[in-house]
């Protein structure tokens, strides 16, 4: 990006009142349906707007399409159990000094605090699923989940600081 852009960039992303400039906190959202086949064209819409942000490249090209896949297939295959008549909704905001993620599925959702698997445990090899978490905190700075207000619903937060 050259320095105009990323100056013109910047401008877009502030908004000057009386005296100070304010950060304005730039956000995309998406819905699919339960189909793991969207999943590749969310995380590359993600992964760009991680770039055009002017996050450092290991973070937009490894940390957030890995997290981001982990928590679309959770959502997808648990959380909706792969059914193609409820959707998932992405938001992406982009704050100061962060990028936020949350992943919110139709289903009955679980306290991500509960989930405690790690490589060092026995079967850890053997697992055909279970390390979606695992690198979702390995990757990401803050990992956290609530239970929507509405008949079902279960969001995850991912929150990536800049480096």
């Amino acid at each position: 990006m050259t320095r105009s852009l990323r100056a013109e960039a910047m401008t877009k992303r502030r908004r000057v009142r009386a005296n100070h400039t304010e950060p304005v906190m730039v956000r995309r959202s998406w819905t699919i349906t339960s189909d793991i086949a969207h999943i590749g064209s969310v995380v590359d819409a993600v992964t760009n707007f991680c770039v055009a942000a002017g996050f450092s490249s290991r973070l937009c090209r490894l940390n957030v399409p890995v997290a981001l896949t982990e928590a679309l297939s959770n959502a997808i295959i648990s959380g909706n159990g792969s059914d193609p008549t409820r959707e998932v909704r992405i938001l992406a905001a982009m704050e100061a000094e962060s990028l936020l993620l949350e992943v919110t599925d139709e289903g009955d959702g679980f306290d991500v605090n509960l989930v405690c698997q790690s490589p060092n445990d026995s079967d850890w090899l053997e697992r055909e699923s279970g390390r979606g978490l695992y690198l979702m905190r390995a990757l990401m700075d803050h990992v956290e989940s609530r239970r929507e207000p509405a008949p079902r619903g279960h969001t995850v937060q991912l929150r990536l600081r800049r480096a």
